[in-house]
């Protein structure tokens, strides 16, 4: 499997309002609409992303990160292969994507772009 970058980082907090602010307003970061989700989402320069949810919005999403893969299914399958729990791919408006826990026991995922990032 080949990670092509980090596409995607995600948090859940009681502070979702205030927090949505501050990355509007203090750091300037554009809000971005995507069909399918129900975060506050905001651009980065480098054309990542950062979600803002409610707690448990999502799952258990208090904190998540995406890798970039060119292919969702054949990434996931590489990681089934070696044991790890992989989610069924799911998507947006914008993307494909799986969730998994690694070794830390975090949740990350594999994020497949759909169109122009």
């Amino acid at each position: 499997m080949e990670i092509l970058g980090l596409v995607f980082a995600g948090t859940a907090t009681r502070e979702r309002a205030a927090m949505a602010r501050f990355l509007e307003e203090t750091l300037g970061l554009p809000r971005v609409d995507v069909g399918g989700v129900s975060a506050d989402r905001f651009a980065l320069p480098d054309g990542a992303q950062l979600a803002v949810a409610d707690p448990r919005e999502g799952g258990e999403t208090s904190r998540t990160i995406g890798f970039r893969v060119a292919d969702v299914d054949a990434a996931a399958a590489e990681l089934r292969a070696t044991g790890v729990d992989v989610s069924d791919p799911m998507s947006n408006d914008r993307q494909r994507y799986a969730h998994f826990r690694a070794p830390d026991g975090k949740l990350y995922e594999l994020v497949e772009e759909l169109g122009p990032s």
